[in-house]
């Protein structure tokens, strides 16, 4: 049989400055009277919850707020806001916030719809998940996992101290994604960073991974053009609409390279690590990125030759080699100036670099990689993170 590549994307894309206010028109032309809004309490002390609530309540719309999302969410914490779900008699639901709040809230329609536990679907062939999830909207408060648009969603165990991945399949993917820049406006700059560089982490991984096709490379190469033009401006600015509005964008395209396959070693490092120390998502993506690529560029030449224009390089005159390492430093420069704290800042020990090399050869997204991986490569990879902490 031949091997058939294919793109779906089942999400419609809403995009503009105050979109949050069409949030109840939305809901009701899904079919949805009472949404079950899944946040969490980060959203709530920021004061940034009435924006979604407030269109909802002038429309006279019945919902039900669940705001106990964690950062990184547990598989206790899905099944528990699925179980609300059902006893509130909701019939769709409102994701509002950053990934773990969109993922969440996507993991709870695959709960509601296909039953038991969301640890029944773990991504695994054949695919788990039968059922597409109630009509959902995601709503993003920030410019990175571009969760509202994946088919994807991150959900950690605990008991094995992992993050797994469950998705793959149309069937997860939100209806709407409605995308308001202004909702970014109040992001600390060291979260502007972090999201900011795990949009390009997404462009950069799936733009140069085995699984890569036409559509979401060219949507890979936008998103990293926007992020060399505005993610710095957005972290020195953060009220700069212009700005806001391209990094979310970026955060929109760079997911949309994901298409329904996984990214890469960067991924594979910051998820798998992400399990062992909670830290955040972002930071820990931006930390390995440029070290994951230095290990990478000679996979794919001419790709990561494009990615050094991309992110404003002058590679006129170069071999492809030389002009692919250009995309590397261009990474690291990026990394400087975002002040993305290092792996020891982010809590973790040199001492964890054989445990944390082999649970990230274990990940799924060691398998497309660019460069073949062993478990000692990703040794090398940690080794190589670490000294850039030290300089």
């Amino acid at each position: 049989m031949p091997h058939v590549r294919s793109f779906q994307v089942p999400t419609v894309m809403k995009h503009g400055i105050g979109a949050i206010q069409t949030l109840a028109d939305e809901a009701r032309s899904l079919g949805m009277r009472r949404p079950f809004i899944v946040t969490d309490p980060g959203i709530v002390q920021a004061g940034l919850l009435p924006r979604a609530t407030d269109p909802l309540r002038e429309a006279d719309m019945d919902f039900v707020v669940f705001d106990r999302v964690a950062p990184n969410p547990p598989v206790a914490l899905v099944d528990q806001a699925a179980a609300l779900y059902k006893s509130e008699k909701c019939d769709g639901v409102i994701g509002f916030g950053g990934g773990s709040s969109m993922d969440t809230a996507k993991s709870v329609g695959v709960v509601v719809e296909n039953g038991g536990s969301i640890l029944k679907y773990e991504w695994a062939d054949p695919q788990p998940i039968q059922k597409r999830i109630p009509p959902t909207i995601c709503v993003p408060t920030t410019a990175g996992t571009g969760s509202e648009v994946t088919l994807w969603a991150v959900i950690t165990d605990k008991d094995r101290k992992i993050k797994f991945n469950v998705g793959g399949t149309a069937e997860i993917g939100a209806w709407v994604a409605l995308i308001d820049p202004e909702l970014t406006l109040d992001l600390p700059a060291h979260v502007t960073a972090g999201t900011g560089m795990d949009a390009l982490a997404h462009a950069i991984e799936c733009y140069t991974c085995a699984y890569a096709q036409p559509f979401p490379d060219s949507t890979a190469l936008l998103a990293m053009e926007y992020v060399a033009q505005y993610l710095r401006v957005a972290y020195a600015q953060g009220h700069n609409v212009e700005a806001r509005y391209k990094m979310s964008m970026a955060a929109m395209l760079g997911a949309l390279s994901y298409g329904t396959e996984s990214a890469g070693a960067a991924h594979a490092m910051s998820q798998s690590a992400g399990g062992v120390h909670d830290v955040p998502h972002g930071a820990l993506t931006a930390r390995v990125l440029g070290p994951v690529m230095e290990y990478n560029y000679m996979g794919e030449p001419q790709k990561f030759a494009r990615i050094a224009q991309a992110l404003g390089k002058d590679t006129r005159g170069l071999n492809v080699y030389d002009a692919a390492e250009l995309a590397v430093e261009a990474v690291y420069e990026l990394t400087d100036d975002l002040n993305i704290p290092t792996l020891q800042e982010l809590g973790f020990d040199e001492s964890e670099i054989p445990m944390l090399a082999k649970i990230a050869f274990q990940d799924p997204q060691t398998i497309g990689n660019p460069r073949d991986l062993t478990q000692k490569a990703y040794e090398g990879i940690y080794k190589r993170t670490f000294e850039m902490g030290k300089q």
